[in-house]
């Protein structure tokens, strides 16, 4: 066979073809707790960036360099683009960002709690909940004892509102 028509293997097509991540089109707001996360996780980035460039040239140590590189472009564009957010400014009165809230559904007796965080710092199995987040949406600029609709997949769910807290600055 000609070697016209067998394509030469080039190491840097899968390390160049390696996609962006994606950025926010929301507002980065961030807790100081989501601010020190985007930054330690700079920090961690530089030091695996740092640890790789000892190594040798072959494919695998590139890859892993264009992820990590791919990767601090994403959190140092976070870093620049947070927007801090002082909980304590916030009135307490209402559900804010930052706030933790803790809800009851009209249909079971069984409480749960929510802090409403940046996207970045979002954990939902340790109820930290993206300030986008249709619950979030829901629940923020509500009082104590209001009830709010959160429209979910499975359909929406009533919560009543028993307490709001700040979060510490």
């Amino acid at each position: 066979m000609s070697r016209a028509f067998v394509k030469e293997s080039d190491n840097n097509s899968s390390v160049s073809d390696l996609p962006e991540r994606p950025q926010s089109p929301y507002t980065n707001y961030v807790t100081r707790s989501g601010l020190e996360q985007i930054r330690q996780r700079i920090k961690d980035l530089l030091a695996q960036k740092a640890a790789l460039n000892k190594e040798d040239g072959d494919l695998s140590a590139q890859t892993q360099r264009a992820a990590i590189e791919r990767d601090l472009r994403y959190y140092e564009a976070r870093e620049e683009s947070a927007e801090l957010v002082d909980p304590a400014l916030q009135d307490a009165a209402h559900v804010h960002f930052g706030a933790t809230v803790v809800v009851v559904a009209d249909t079971e007796d069984r409480q749960q709690t929510f802090s409403i965080v940046g996207e970045d710092e979002a954990d939902a199995e340790i109820g930290k909940i993206s300030w986008i987040s249709p619950l979030a949406k829901a629940l923020l600029n509500a009082r104590v004892g209001e009830h709010v609709t959160w429209p979910r997949p499975l359909g929406d769910l009533d919560l009543r509102l028993l307490s709001i807290h700040k979060a510490d600055a």
